[in-house]
């Protein structure tokens, strides 16, 4: 017997540990090999990473500088951890200071509350 759980057809299963936001949030990221910044935006967003669209996305396992563009610039050290040829990446933050994820993190509850539907009526 096995404690795994079958996803449905046609879903992965969930393996993040935070709710994640359809929200689209200027990026700019930095790979070691490359001098040259990679300009995009995110299609989700958490606080434990993102989803960026790009018809050519960095093999998983690739370490990146972000900056993301909320109020402020917040300075994120990431990891790519899915590639998805021709649609993109899933990258899980792995580094950033306090004062940024305390940023992230109110502009997250912010977004969250004003994309849900009023109540009542």
């Amino acid at each position: 017997m096995s404690d795994q759980t079958v996803p449905s057809e046609g879903q992965r299963p969930e393996r993040r540990g935070y709710r994640r936001l359809k929200v689209s949030v200027p990026v700019e990221m930095n790979l070691e090999s490359s001098e040259t910044p990679v300009r995009g935006a995110t299609s989700d967003l958490s606080a434990g990473g993102c989803y960026i669209e790009t018809m050519y996305p960095f093999p998983a396992g690739t370490p990146v500088d972000m900056k993301l563009q909320l109020e402020n610039t917040l300075l994120i050290a990431a990891t790519v951890v899915t590639c998805d040829p021709q649609v993109g990446n899933g990258i899980q933050f792995t580094r950033m200071l306090p004062e940024d994820r305390a940023e992230l993190l109110a502009f997250l509850a912010a977004t969250e509350a004003a994309q849900k539907p009023e109540e009542g009526g």
